[in-house]
């Protein structure tokens, strides 16, 4: 039987002061993040929450795309609108996202909702990662600082 091999991906986030941070990933492509001004912020880019958004439009535009071209398709135009409900509790996560698909051109129905099924329920690895467990790493003046053993959080200060 064959070990599972792990890919890795690795994103570097750097903070431009305010509440500004810019990730450069694999692609070398640069990403301006930022809060709103009603949080705060200046509004200068993309809120990490609306990237998990365009993640996974982005993600099932694209397998989407390449299972119809498998399936001998020919869409003309594919737009996809995610809407995210928040939970009304900290942390106001995602909890539930409807995804519509727009697309125009020679498809048969059967074909798009078996491309969007397979991508939503199988191949889609943004779609997968939503409910992926989080391993924190932290870094404090260049040293790595373990996780402390309390169960107890601290309070954080009223903002």
């Amino acid at each position: 039987m064959a070990a599972t091999v792990k890919k890795q991906m690795s994103v570097r986030t750097q903070w431009k002061g305010k509440l500004q941070f810019e990730a450069t990933g694999p692609s070398g492509h640069p990403l301006l993040m930022d809060s709103s001004v009603a949080l705060g912020g200046e509004g200068a880019g993309n809120s990490p929450l609306e990237l998990i958004l365009v993640g996974l439009t982005g993600c099932m535009g694209i397998g989407v795309t390449k299972l119809l071209e498998k399936m001998r398709q020919s869409p003309e135009a594919i737009e996809i609108v995610a809407d995210g409900a928040r939970g009304e509790e900290v942390p106001h996560a995602i909890t539930e996202v409807h995804l519509t698909f727009h697309v125009t051109g020679e498809v048969a129905p059967s074909r798009i909702w078996q491309a969007v099924k397979l991508e939503a329920e199988q191949y889609c690895p943004v779609a997968a990662s939503l409910k992926a467990a989080i391993i924190p790493h932290v870094f404090l003046n260049g040293s790595e600082i373990p996780e402390p053993q309390s169960t107890e959080q601290e309070e954080l200060p009223e903002a």
